[in-house]
């Protein structure tokens, strides 16, 4: 789960949510077929949506927004989304044995994160207990946590300095990439044969540690130069990244072995359980 964008999970079926205006708001597609469990979701809400219009109710159709969510295509398309208030009084329009449970769940999430935003450890916290249950080993969590704050001091960076998030965020990011390890995200991701999973997720050690020198290194030179702008921080991620590249290729001169590996971490995870299966007959 990250800030900008997660899934979450009620009797096994994902509600994909954003965090928007320091807030959660969640798919009211996804909300409506988990209440519904309807095969045709998005058509029922459209005819509950001039219902609720008839019915007065006009405010719970009004505070929905629609905001940007990944489709079962991949792409990032707009979607009604609601605040867990509105969900509440969403809740209360249509009939459903689900409803009450939902109400419960509802409240348990806005709960946790109102704890999240007061005590941000607890969030660290549970994002450690999920990677530990995938099997990832302490030390890598640890990084993997480390590199999450210093990607979040850099894209706040980016917000202050006039760079627009998204498509701008996502071409700094590649130049980044492309300075340290000779790659774009979306190459790397073809070349450890990842489709729509976090690249990062299946970073080794180094990965992870020359991604954060990358990413750190261009926020300082940020800074010290006050790219203000698109183009000033593109110079500046190309800056930072090669900070890293170099880094990088001393570390391959040095060891005579490659940085950038194959290697993912469902591949690592099933070497892992063959290894112990051997390990267990004899």
């Amino acid at each position: 789960m990250t800030k900008d964008n997660a899934l979450v999970v009620f009797q096994d079926k994902k509600i994909r949510r954003v965090w928007h205006n320091e807030e959660w708001w969640f798919s009211v597609v996804d909300v409506v077929r988990v209440l519904t469990e309807s095969d045709d979701a998005r058509n029922y809400w459209k005819v509950l949506k001039h219902r609720l219009i008839d019915e007065d109710s006009l405010e719970t159709v009004t505070d929905c927004n629609q905001l940007k969510l990944p489709a079962s295509d991949g792409k990032m398309r707009l979607t009604d989304c609601a605040t867990t208030k509105t969900l509440f009084r969403l809740v209360q329009s249509i009939p459903s044995r689900n409803a009450e449970p939902f109400k419960r769940w509802l409240a348990q999430v806005g709960h946790e994160r109102i704890q999240e935003i007061e005590n941000p450890e607890l969030a660290q916290k549970r994002m450690k207990e999920v990677f530990r249950a995938k099997g990832y080993s302490d030390d890598w969590i640890e990084k993997r946590v480390r590199g999450i704050t210093i990607r979040d001091e850099l894209t706040d960076e980016w917000d202050k300095r006039g760079v627009k998030k998204e498509r701008e965020f996502a071409i700094l990011t590649a130049e980044i990439s492309k300075a340290t390890f000779g790659l774009t995200p979306t190459e790397y991701k073809n070349l450890k044969g990842l489709k729509k999973e976090n690249l990062r997720d299946h970073m080794n050690d180094l990965e992870l540690i020359f991604t954060m020198l990358g990413e750190a290194s261009t926020t300082k030179i940020a800074r010290k130069r006050d790219a203000q702008g698109f183009i000033d921080n593109k110079d500046a991620a190309k800056r930072g990244g090669n900070v890293a590249g170099v880094a990088r290729k001393e570390l391959e001169k040095e060891s005579g072995e490659s940085t950038v590996s194959k290697d993912n971490y469902l591949y690592l995870a099933e070497k892992k359980t063959e290894r112990k299966i051997t390990k267990d007959k004899k």
